[in-house]
């Protein structure tokens, strides 16, 4: 991957560093090349044709790796192998010839209101709130096993849940949320339900019934979703969006509302 906007991400240069290190050598430092072609920025074991790069050593002790990237956005993408004169290298840039070794994504910007959830995957726990989830699931023409696997993800169905990041409740409202939807409480779980579905709907409107976009902007913000034409980068609202999905087929199968999925042969 070549980045025009991405982020100072430590995280990409130990990626670099330790494709570094698996090849040949006792140095005691390695070698990662900063290259830059057409206005783009990619990082490499060695020099890539057709790019201007400049090496960067990483001492084999270095505490705290080098920020290589430069003040940019968020960073996701591939990291490629190719044969370079008669050398195996690897690059965040796709080659002639390259081959892709893996995927990487990064942690939320400071700042950004994406967020893993407080609730963890687990058992579904139809006792909780059950009246206040169907009235609230009916009212606005959403899946009740949806409406509960988002709150379950949110706060594990803590009505005193508050997040790092100021969110409250059991659907985990930011307050400037809670109170466009008319929210006096944040910790009652039926003004919160209340609330966090007419939000819900209030997405599935505007992404035309996509419960992914759906559950990315009540994860990221519709902003977000917006600057990136999609989901967001952001391992946080990755690991979100799966933890929901997971906890949807879950209830869906314990309200008896959903069949099995189907599971790859091994």
């Amino acid at each position: 991957m070549s980045v025009r906007s991405a982020s100072a991400v430590p995280v990409l240069v130990a990626v670099l560093a330790v494709a570094a290190w698996a090849l040949p050598g006792a140095a005691q430092a390695r070698t990662v090349y900063r290259c830059v072609r057409d206005g783009t920025v990619s990082l490499a074991t060695a020099p890539e044709p057709g790019s201007r790069c400049e090496p960067r050593e990483i001492p084999d002790d270095a505490v705290k790796l080098p920020n290589l990237w430069g003040e940019m956005g968020v960073i996701n993408g591939s990291l490629y192998e190719r044969q370079q004169d008669g050398k195996t290298v690897y690059s965040t840039r796709k080659l002639p010839g390259s081959v892709r070794v893996m995927g990487f994504s990064v942690e939320t910007p400071p700042g950004e209101p994406a967020h893993p959830g407080l609730g963890k995957v687990g058992k579904p726990q139809t006792d909780k709130f059950t009246g206040q989830f169907r009235a609230a699931a009916q009212a606005n023409g959403l899946d009740d096993a949806w409406l509960r696997a988002i709150a379950h993800a949110e706060s594990g169905f803590d009505a005193k849940a508050v997040s790092s990041k100021g969110a409250q409740g059991v659907m985990q409202l930011m307050p400037e949320t809670a109170k466009e939807y008319g929210v006096t409480d944040p910790f009652s779980s039926a003004e919160s339900i209340a609330a966090g579905a007419r939000h819900l709907k209030s997405l599935m409107r505007r992404y035309k019934g996509d419960l992914t976009l759906a559950a990315a902007a009540y994860n990221a913000g519709i902003g977000t979703v917006s600057r990136y034409g999609g989901v967001p980068p952001y391992r946080e609202t990755q690991d979100y969006i799966a933890k929901v999905q997971a906890l949807h087929q879950l209830y869906r199968l314990a309200l008896g509302t959903g069949k099995p999925a189907l599971r790859a042969a091994q």
